[in-house]
């Protein structure tokens, strides 16, 4: 008699042998990323990631208040300089160096310059006088005022360059500690396939990826503002001779022109 082979018993049909490593690892490792990164942090790792989002945060801020900065000393540094030195009488171009805003360094460097000559002059025949002339009374006065400006010029730099260089290494720190576990869990698994050890280690370098996101612009801007700052540096130092020859002498030194008597003085 013919037996039907809906009835063939269940033992004779081909077992489905699962996969080590097959399906369910497949469908874990696409679950993984930084969300779960972020989930199975422990304290070193929230630490970590906390680190730099600090830093993250802290340089942003300082490369726009930097950019910011500059951007206004440059735009109004040459008016200032012109308009001071085109200003026929000396008390007109002070007052118009008063009534610039207070971030305006050159404006401030001049006005120092004239006080101090103001000042000595004011004290002739007293033991100040007698102890330094007028010269060097002014060359001290202009010495203190670019070193508090350029001083100022430096707000933020160091942040930017502590960032550029340490937070690699704060990202690669969270690489380590978050492979450390990875390898751990695997070892108690007793899994060892490509699948169970790329997705925990590939997600550790999450945060070494984190940290050059942070560090790059930090480096980038800090090069950037240093040779922006050395321009700036540069005008001051012109501008404060500029200023020591024509409030010492009394007269504007121009070059190759001879010496024009200041007027209004």
């Amino acid at each position: 008699m013919q037996q039907d082979a809906s009835q063939t018993p269940a033992a004779a049909q081909p077992a489905v042998v699962p996969v080590p490593g097959g399906g369910s690892n497949a469908a874990a490792i696409s679950q993984m990323g930084f969300h779960d990164l972020i989930y199975n942090f422990d304290l070193l790792g929230w630490i970590v990631f906390t680190t730099l989002c600090v830093m993250s945060l802290a340089s942003i801020f300082f490369i726009v208040a930097n950019f910011l900065r500059n951007a206004m000393i440059r735009a109004r540094m040459e008016k200032v300089i012109h308009t001071f030195w085109d200003t026929p009488s000396t008390q007109d171009a002070v007052r118009f160096l008063e009534n610039q805003p207070k971030s305006e360094p050159f404006s401030k460097i001049a006005l120092d310059c004239a006080s101090a000559a103001a000042h000595h002059q004011r004290n002739e025949g007293s033991r100040l006088v007698e102890t330094l002339n007028r010269s060097e009374f002014i060359d001290r006065a202009l010495r203190q005022s670019v070193a508090r400006e350029s001083l100022r010029l430096e707000g933020g730099m160091t942040v930017l360059a502590t960032v550029g260089a340490a937070a690699p290494f704060v990202g690669l720190l969270g690489t380590v500690w978050g492979i450390y576990h990875a390898l751990i869990r695997i070892a108690a698994s007793g899994n060892a396939s490509m699948e169970a050890v790329a997705g925990p280690v590939g997600e550790a370098l999450i945060m070494t990826a984190f940290g050059l996101f942070v560090a790059i612009p930090a480096v980038l801007a800090y090069n950037f503002y240093v040779r922006n700052n050395r321009v700036i540096y540069a005008r001051f130092d012109e501008f404060a001779h500029d200023l020591h020859d024509f409030f010492a002498t009394g007269s504007r030194v121009e070059s190759g022109l001879a010496p024009v008597a200041a007027s209004g003085k």
